[in-house]
């Protein structure tokens, strides 16, 4: 959720947030304080011109600010959502989204965090100007982990790309960037292929965890090897100050001449990254359950929809994966088996989950991805034999000498692709 935990932090009020609905895509026009706790209001593929939309109402309901009439301001003509059934209105008003719970409690003042908290997410949300890691005294933030800490720069990081280069001005690109592929199309092409799951070979330079782990880094060459080796899709990494990852390494890869379809591995928090990494030629993006509450997910879900891509919705424990098994429009969950309290690596994690909640996930015909802790012919049998339909795979891959090549090991055979 792409906002800040405490109201004061932006030191401007409420109404400084708004979302406005395009002709045919949903589209966010906010602060980036505050940003898509309210990306609920906007209709999807909605034929709603030049409307603006504030958390501002005094009760439960929002209210709708027009800016296609005349005056100097459009606040003092707000209208409530009471419009006659049929009109454009009444359909905002009945849209799941913009009456959602945490909407009624964004309105009624409680923080950002505290709405994410209560559904168990341990994440805290910054937003300050600058890095909050630097700085002294009550002025340094302490992130209590890894991850919470990647995504405070990532704070950081999307205002400034934002300010650089504003919505409207990505959503035309990506208006303009080639057909998105078929990730999931691919996924269970090659599974049916080769009798095994599914491999997402991951282009990846280092990690906040284990450093470099390549030092000669060709993107290019490592996505050509995997795809001429089977790999069925390529995740490719595009946080910089973490995992020294690029969008340009993703636009590359992309021009390059591979047909396999593209995963933006990012920390999501603002719709304008679904939109730059489309922009990029994307085809997918990652969504972690662990950052971001379930309304900013059915919303991103919802972009992505517009937009012909897919999520990966990440998963670490059950709970979780019972949020994300409530949502309508998953197709692809992955299952981190990364501890985000130990960081330790335990494959028995898809297992687990897969044995409590697998009856749910085939029923819903939802596709699997088992991530982290793959290195052997034994681990990938493991997560199939538990119920996988696909791997995200890059530390044990992009370490051997030769990436490709190393999927035989991973495998015990050579796919066919």
């Amino acid at each position: 959720m792409p906002s800040t935990g405490q109201r004061g932090n932006t030191g401007s009020p409420r109404h400084s947030c708004c979302l406005a609905a395009t002709t045919d895509r949903p589209v966010l026009l906010t602060s980036p304080m505050e940003s898509s706790i309210l990306a609920a209001a906007s209709v999807s593929r909605a034929s709603v011109p030049a409307t603006v939309f504030s958390p501002l109402s005094s009760s439960s309901r929002p209210v709708v600010l027009r800016t296609d009439v005349a005056g100097p301001s459009p606040a003092a003509r707000a209208v409530r959502c009471n419009a006659a059934e049929g009109s454009v209105l009444y359909k905002l008003d009945a849209d799941e989204m913009f009456n959602s719970s945490e909407v009624i409690q964004w309105e009624s003042g409680k923080s950002i965090n505290s709405i994410a908290a209560a559904q168990g997410i341990r994440i805290r949300r910054r937003c300050r100007p600058r890095y909050p890691s630097e700085g002294v005294g009550a002025d340094r933030a302490v992130p209590r982990n890894v991850l919470e800490q990647i995504i405070w720069d990532k704070e950081v990081e999307v205002s400034q790309r934002k300010a650089k280069t504003p919505l409207q001005k990505v959503m035309e690109s990506a208006e303009r960037a080639p057909p998105p592929r078929d990730f999931v199309g691919a996924l269970d092409a090659a599974r049916h292929r080769n009798g095994v799951p599914a491999l997402i070979a991951e282009v990846k330079k280092a990690s906040p965890i284990k450093g470099l782990l390549r030092e000669h880094f060709n993107p290019v060459e490592i996505a050509h090897a995997y795809e001429k080796n089977g790999a069925a899709c390529l995740s490719i990494l595009t946080d910089e100050k973490h995992f020294l990852g690029s969008f340009e390494n993703l636009e590359t890869v992309r021009n390059s001449g591979v047909k396999c379809p593209l995963l933006c591995k990012d920390f999501v928090i603002d719709v304008w990254q679904i939109y730059y990494a489309r922009s990029k030629g994307a085809d997918a993006v990652l969504l972690i359950a662990a950052v971001l509450p379930d309304l900013d997910i059915k919303y991103m879900l919802r972009v992505c929809r517009s937009l012909g891509m897919t999520a990966l919705v990440e998963v670490h424990d059950e709970r979780e994966l019972d949020r994300v098994l409530k949502i309508d429009g998953v197709q692809l969950i992955g299952i981190n088996n990364r501890s985000l309290g130990t960081f330790e690596v335990d494959t028995a994690n898809t297992n687990l989950l897969l044995e409590k909640r697998g009856d749910i996930i085939r029923k819903k015909q939802i596709m699997v991805v088992s991530e982290s802790g793959l290195f052997t012919p034994a681990d990938v049998a493991y997560v199939q034999n538990a119920g996988v339909s696909a791997v995200l795979v890059g530390e044990s891959l992009v370490t051997q000498e030769d990436p490709g090549r190393a999927i035989v090991g991973l495998f015990g055979k050579e796919l066919l692709h």
